[in-house]
Parts: structure tokens; C-alpha cells; sequence
């Protein structure tokens, strides 16, 4: 199973519309071993992450008003994807886990740019 970014507005009666992924967009987030893997793991919580490690537990959901946070979370994790990758629990080689890693930011990176333009939020499931 894969996990999987959306983005989502608020609806008329204040629950959740979910928008369609737009051709040449992907929502893939990731294996769903990835929820303590990579997302929840010791490495990206030393980083100081506060939305990724949700992933272990929940989905994570990130409110319209948190999601330039969340971005920037988005962009650490860029930054240090070999080390996240290095310390994963993965019998593949360190440089397939870092395309796998930089894909799936990139797609969340995507979300998140998308949900600032609607003033929506962002969910990984």
C-alpha cells in the first residue's frame, strides 16, 4: 500500500472537499513502511520535523493556516535527504533510497504549493 498527498478546501458545510490531482501531478507519498521508516523516523525527528513524525502514529493533516510551515518542513527534509536515506532500514542501495525520497517530496512539495494557491490544506493517508 502507498501513502498518498492531497490537497483539500473547506466545503459549504464546513467538511472537506478533496481536489483532483492535475495531469503531469502525482500523489504518491511514499510506502506505507514509510510511515516509521522515513516520515516517523529518529533521523527526520532530529531534524526538528513536527508534521512528518505525525505519519507514525495518524495521517497528518495540515491546516490551510500551517501549510507555509509545513513547506518548509517539505524543504529541510530536501536538504537532507542523504542522511535520511543512509539511516533508513532498507536493503536497497543509499542512492535508489534517495531518488524514492527526493520523488516523494517533490510530489508533496507539489501539494503544498497547490494548497497555498486555493488556501487549502494538505493530507498524507
Amino acid at each position: 500500500m502507498s501513502l498518498l498527498v492531497d490537497v483539500f478546501t473547506a466545503d459549504e458545510n464546513g467538511g472537506s472537499r478533496f481536489l483532483d490531482v492535475p495531469e503531469g501531478s502525482s500523489d504518491l507519498a511514499g510506502f506505507e513502511s514509510w510511515r516509521t521508516t522515513v516520515w516517523g523516523s529518529e533521523t527526520v525527528r532530529s531534524l526538528g520535523a513536527r508534521f512528518f513524525p505525525q505519519l507514525a502514529e495518524d495521517e497528518l493533516r495540515v491546516p490551510p493556516e500551517y501549510v507555509s510551515e509545513f513547506i518548509e518542513e517539505v524543504l529541510l527534509l530536501q536538504c537532507n535527504i542523504e542522511s535520511i536515506a543512509t539511516h533508513m532500514d532498507s536493503s536497497k542501495p543509499v542512492a535508489q533510497r534517495v531518488g524514492e525520497i527526493a520523488d516523494r517530496l517533490d510530489n508533496i512539495l507539489d501539494a503544498g504549493h497547490r494548497a497555498l494557491q486555493v488556501r487549502g490544506g494538505v493530507q498524507i493517508w
